[in-house]
């Protein structure tokens, strides 16, 4: 009779910023979807095996490797009327509570955490899947996740703006963020 071991313990995954990807869009004239990504990521994630509610994720971004394939736009983005990145030059999250993780792939769970932009904290939540787990070629074990979420960017004090002729604005509020994330095991 075969049988299956369940992995224990508390195991660290570090993530791979080669293979993961941080994304936010914006409406620009309340008509039009811009995206960005965040190159810099860096950060690891505590997995509890037998109790994946009590994982935790920590997270960091360079706030200047922002990038949305307009160079003007990306240097405002960093100037003081947006991420001020000369005083504040990283982006963080860390996770406070997880909310049905389940070792299964395709599986939805909640990561609430606390999001630090341009020195302002606010609590976030992220529908988070479950994307799967693996050895790539080189005999490393890898984990993946994917998650979305969307911030108020004035909670953070990112409150420039330009009042539009029809009564819209330039840069919507609303935020959303989307991730594609690998870790390896450390």
């Amino acid at each position: 009779m075969a049988t299956t071991t369940q992995p224990t313990g508390t195991t660290t995954w570090n993530i791979d910023p080669a293979h993961t990807t941080v994304e936010f869009s914006a409406k620009h004239m309340m008509i039009t979807t811009v995206k960005g990504r965040l190159k810099d990521v860096q950060g690891s994630i505590q997995v509890d095996e037998q109790n994946p509610d009590r994982s935790s994720v920590e997270v960091s971004f360079g706030a200047g490797s922002i990038d949305t394939g307009v160079e003007q736009r990306d240097g405002h983005l960093v100037s003081a009327d947006f991420l001020d990145v000369a005083n504040h030059p990283r982006i963080t999250f860390k996770s406070k509570r997880i909310d049905g993780a389940r070792p299964e792939a395709g599986k939805e769970f909640t990561v609430i955490g606390d999001l630090t932009i341009r020195g302002t904290t606010r609590e976030v939540k992220l529908t988070t899947t479950y994307e799967g787990r693996g050895r790539d070629p080189w005999g490393g074990e890898r984990v993946s996740f994917s998650a979305d979420g969307k911030v108020d960017r004035r909670d953070f004090g990112l409150v420039w703006n330009q009042t539009l002729e029809t009564g819209g604005i330039l840069v919507s509020n609303d935020i959303k963020i989307h991730i594609e994330a690998q870790a390896v095991r450390a």
